[in-house]
C-alpha cells in the first residue's frame, strides 16, 4: 500500500541522514555555550563502603575552578528514580557501586575539571560487596518478586525437560557518550540541552533535585547518538544543572567511554531455571520457570523488567498450566535498567533452549515442536490476557524455515570463521541451523498512564500550506521525526512539514523505549491532525469551531474510539494525500466533496488565519498484574519476530561466523518502510552481538572491560546477509494497525544463534555470550 510522496506507506530521505553519513550532524558532545564551564565527576573507586568524611580543599585551590558540590549541596531532594527515588543525586553517607557519583567540578577546562576532581579526598569505610544475586535475594535485597498461577500447578506430564540458563550483562554500546549543557536563567531557572529519551521524566527529576518548580526548569532534545534504554536513567542532568545554578555560568558535561560504561544502567543479568513438561507427541502440558534478573545498586525500571519477564516468561506458546517466579533483586554491581528487549530477551534465550530440548526429547523437528504449540489470535497468555490481534506465530516460524538455504562453506578464508588469517581449514568447519521466535509487549504496561501529546499548527508561510508538528518524543536515531512528517502529510493533504526540536514546552510523550512512539505519539500526531481538519472543514461550512489559532485542546481521557483516531486498522487516511473526513476529500491542498467536485482550497481556508490543536493521546487502558496470581490484561500489544540463524564453526578454535540470518516479522503497518528494515536489521545485530561476544565483565562488583577495545560488538564484518520477511497484519486496537517493531527483532536472533552453534556442535551452550573456551572445552 503506498502512501503517496512521503506519506505513510512510503520511505522519505531523513532530514538527520545525509548529516550523519557526513559527520556533520551536531550531537549533544557538540553544544557549546560562551562563557561556557566544563563538569567533570568524581567517581567512588569502590562497590561498597561508608562515607566517613570528604575534603574539596585541594579541589578548590585548582587555579580555574569554580565550584566543586557534595551531596550536602543539593538544595532539594537528594534521591531519584524513574520509578523508586533511591538514587543519590551525590553519594550521601554511602556508596553501592563502583563508579557512583561522589562530587562534581567545574572548571574553565575540561582537564582542569578532571585533575581537580581527582584531588578531592574522600575517607571510605570499605565494605565487602554482595554481588551474586543469589545470596542478595537469600539476604532479604528484594526488588520485587512477580508470580505467575495458571491453571494446575502440580499438573504432571509424559514428557520433561528441565534446563539452566544463564545471560550476561550487556551494555547499550550507544555512539554519543551521555552530555549535555545546563545554562542558567534569568527567571532563576535553568535551560538544559540534552541527549535523552524522555525529557518530562528528566524535568521531574531535575526539578525536585533541584527543589525548583518544574516550569522553571526547562529542556530541549539535543542530538542523540543512540540510547537502547541506556538514557531513560538520568546520568549528567543534575550535576550539570547543579553546576550552573552554582556558578551563574553555562555548564557543559561529556563523559569519556570509559566513564559511559559505569554512567548509565545495562541489560539485567539473569539466572534462569526451566521445566517443561508435554505429551509425547511435543504438546506442552506445563511450564514451571524461576527467573532471577540482577537489578545492580538502585532500582531503576527493575521493577517492570521483572514483570516483563515473568508474564512473557514461557514465549508465544499455548500452554495451560503455568508457573512461574520471576525476581529481582539489589547488588553491589553496576545498576541494570532498560535495554531493547526490557526482560523478554533474557527469558526468550531460557524458554526457547527448553523448546530446542524438547523436540529433541520427543523427536520433532524444533520447527514442528513450535508451530504444535504457537500461540494463534484468541489465545490466552499465561496472565490470562487473551490476545485479540493477530498472532502469526506458527506462520512466522515456516516463513524462516522455508526461506533456500545458504551455500556451502568454500575455501575462501574470508568466508572461514578465522577469517583472512587463515587459522581455519575448510575441512575442519561444521555448520548448524538454529531457529527461535520470540514475544515482546509494545507501550508501558499495568495500568500506567501512558500518553503522549502532540500539537499540529496549519498555517500559510510564503503563501504554502505547511503543518507544524511540536511533540516532547525523543529522536534518538530510529527516524521518529520522518514518522512524524509522514503522518501530517497524509492526514493534512499537504507536503510541507516542520517538525519542530523536541521540548518541555509542550506536554510528555513518555518515553521512546517500549517500542511505543511511532505507536503513542504517531496515535497522538494524528489525533491532532484530524482536530485540525475538522476544525478547517467546519470554518468551510461557516461553522464556529476553526478559530484562527485558537489552541484548541482535545483530551481523550483514556478513552477508546474517539471518532476513528484509534483501532481504524490503517484505512483511513493512508492514501498519501488523499484524506477523508465528513463526506468531503482533502487531497493536495483541495478540498472535494464525494461527486468530485471542488468546494476550496488549503490557501483560501487558511487566509483567514493559522488553526491549531493539542491533544493527549492514550492507548486503550491496561491494568496491574494480581500480586498472588500474575493474572490481568497488563499489556497493550504483543508483538512477534521469528530468526532462523545459520553458522559455521571452527570447534578446534572455538570459532563461530554466523553465515546467515533469516527473520521474519509482523509489524502490523510498515508507516515507513525502510526504517521498519532498519530496526529488523539492526535488532538483530545487536542480539548476535549478546550471543557471541558483548558482556561486561564485572568481577567482584568492578567492570573489567570499559573500553570498545575490550568490550566488544558486532562491526560489518561479523554481521552477516539478513533475509527479511515483514508481514503487516493489522492489529485493530492501533493507529493505522501498526505494531511496535524495535524490540522483537533482539529477542530471537540469540537464542536462534546459540541453537545453530549446539547444532553445529552438539554442545549444551546454556550461557551467553557463547565464548570460544565453551566450544573448546577449555573453560
Amino acid at each position: 500500500m503506498g502512501g503517496g510522496v512521503g506519506g505513510i506507506g512510503a520511505s522519505p530521505v531523513r532530514p538527520d541522514g545525509a548529516l550523519k553519513v557526513r559527520g556533520e550532524f551536531a550531537f549533544s558532545s557538540d553544544l557549546w555555550a560562551d562563557d561556557m564551564l566544563w563538569g567533570a565527576t568524581l567517581r567512588s573507586p569502590h562497590p561498597s563502603a561508608t562515607i566517613r568524611g570528604i575534603d574539596v580543599g585541594a579541589a578548590l585551590a585548582v587555579p580555574g575552578v569554580y565550584a566543586v558540590l557534595t551531596a550536602d549541596d543539593v538544595p532539594g531532594d537528594r534521591h531519584y528514580g524513574l520509578e523508586v527515588a533511591d538514587q543519590p543525586v551525590l553519594a550521601v553517607d554511602e556508596v553501592c557501586y563502583r563508579g557512583e557519583p561522589v562530587a562534581i567540578v567545574a572548571a574553565d577546562h575540561p582537564e582542569t575539571a578532571r585533575r581537580a576532581a581527582e584531588r578531592i579526598v574522600v575517607d571510605y569505610g570499605v565494605r565487602e560487596p554482595v554481588t551474586d544475586p543469589e545470596v542478595a535475594l537469600a539476604g532479604g535485597r528484594l526488588v520485587r518478586h512477580v508470580p505467575i498461577r495458571k491453571g494446575d500447578p502440580a499438573a504432571v506430564a509424559e514428557v520433561v525437560v528441565t534446563g539452566e540458563y544463564r545471560v550476561g550483562m550487556q551494555d547499550q554500546a550507544f555512539l554519543g557518550p551521555e552530555s549535555g549543557l545546563a545554562v542558567p536563567a534569568p527567571d532563576g531557572g535553568v535551560e538544559l540541552y540534552v541527549a535523552t529519551q524522555w525529557l518530562h521524566a528528566d524535568q521531574r527529576q531535575v526539578a525536585a533535585a533541584l527543589g525548583l518548580p518544574v516550569e522553571l526548569v526547562r529542556l530541549s532534545l539535543a542530538g542523540v547518538g543512540g540510547a537502547f534504554g541506556a538514557r531513560e536513567d538520568l546520568s549528567m542532568q543534575v550535576h550539570a544543572s547543579l553546576l550552573a545554578l552554582r556558578t551563574g555560568r553555562p555548564v557543559k558535561m561529556v563523559y569519556g567511554r570509559e566513564e559511559s560504561f559505569v554512567g548509565h544502567v545495562h541489560r539485567h543479568p539473569a539466572i534462569l531455571r526451566y521445566e517443561h513438561g508435554a505429551t509425547r507427541d511435543g504438546e506442552l502440558v506445563y511450564v514451571r520457570a524461576r527467573i532471577l534478573l540482577d537489578g545492580g545498586a538502585y532500582t531503576s525500571t527493575t521493577p517492570a523488567v521483572v514483570a516483563n519477564a515473568a508474564s512473557l516468561g514461557v514465549g508465544p506458546y499455548r500452554v495451560p498450566n503455568v508457573t512461574v517466579d520471576a525476581y529481582g533483586v539489589h547488588t553491589n554491581n553496576p545498576p541494570c535498567g532498560a535495554m531493547r528487549g526490557f526482560g523478554a530477551v533474557q527469558a526468550c534465550f531460557g524458554y526457547e533452549s527448553q523448546m530446542d530440548r524438547l523436540a529433541e526429547a520427543v523427536g520433532l523437528d524444533p520447527v514442528e515442536v513450535r508451530v504444535r504449540n504457537a500461540l494463534a489470535e484468541g489465545g490466552s497468555m499465561p496472565t490470562g490476557q487473551v490476545v485479540e490481534g493477530p498472532a502469526p506465530v506458527a506462520r512466522l516460524l515456516e516463513l524462516v524455515r522455508d526461506r533456500p538455504a545458504p551455500p556451502p562453506v568454500g575455501d575462501d578464508p574470508r568466508q572461514l570463521p578465522g577469517g583472512v588469517a587463515n587459522t581455519t581449514a575448510p575441512e575442519q568447519v561444521v555448520r548448524g541451523v538454529g531457529y527461535a521466535i520470540g514475544i515482546k509487549n509494545v507501550c508501558f504496561s499495568e495500568g500506567f498512564d501512558d500518553h503522549a501529546t502532540a500539537r499540529v499548527r496549519l498555517e500559510l508561510i510564503g503563501g504554502e500550506p505547511t503543518a507544524l508538528v511540536h511533540t516532547a518524543a525523543a529522536e534518538v536515531g530510529q527516524g521518529l521525526v520522518t514518522v512524524q512528517a509522514q503522518i501530517a502529510r497524509t492526514e493534512l493533504g499537504v507536503e510541507r512539514v516542520v517538525v519542530a526540536t523536541a521540548d518541555t514546552s509542550v506536554g510528555s510523550a513518555g518515553s521512546s523505549s517500549a517500542s511505543r512512539q511511532t505507536y503513542m505519539t504517531g496515535g497522538a500526531v494524528r489525533a491532532a491532525c484530524r482536530a485540525v481538519r475538522a476544525a478547517l472543514l467546519a470554518r468551510l461550512a461557516g461553522g464556529s469551531g476553526a478559530g484562527a489559532d485558537d489552541g484548541g485542546v482535545a483530551d481523550d481521557g483514556g478513552a477508546v474510539g474517539d471518532g476513528g483516531v484509534v483501532g481504524d486498522g490503517g484505512t483511513v487516511g493512508d492514501g498519501g494525500g488523499r484524506v477523508a473526513g465528513g463526506g468531503l476529500e482533502l487531497a493536495g491542498g483541495v478540498i472535494r466533496d464525494a461527486a468530485g467536485r471542488t468546494l476550496g482550497t488549503l490557501v483560501d481556508l487558511l487566509a483567514a488565519g493559522p488553526v491549531e490543536r493539542s491533544v493527549r493521546w492514550r492507548h486503550r487502558p491496561t491494568r496491574p498484574l494480581d500480586p498472588v496470581t500474575g493474572q490481568g490484561d497488563a499489556h497493550v500489544q504483543y508483538a512477534f519476530a521469528a530468526h532462523r540463524a545459520t553458522v559455521d564453526v571452527d570447534p578446534e578454535l572455538g570459532l563461530v561466523r554466523v553465515v546467515e540470518i533469516a527473520t521474519a516479522q509482523d509489524v502490523g503497518r510498515a508507516i515507513n518502510p525502510q526504517a521498519v528494515l532498519g530496526q529488523i536489521q539492526g535488532g538483530t545485530a545487536q542480539g548476535l552481538g549478546l550471543a557471541l561476544m558483548e558482556e561486561l565483565q564485572v568481577v567482584d562488583g568492578v567492570i573489567r572491560n570499559p573500553s570498545f577495545t575490550d568490550y566488544l560488538i558486532p562491526t560489518i564484518l561479523d554481521v552477516p546477509p539478513m533475509a527479511v520477511d515483514v508481514l503487516e497484519l493489522a492489529d485493530p486496537h492501533a493507529p493505522y494497525g501498526l505494531r511496535g517493531v524495535g524490540e522483537p527483532p533482539t529477542i530471537s536472533a540469540t537464542p536462534a544463534i546459540v541453537a545453530a552453534i549446539r547444532a553445529a556442535t552438539g554442545l549444551p551452550l546454556a550461557r551467553v555470550p557463547v565464548r570460544p573456551e565453551h566450544l573448546t572445552g577449555t573453560g
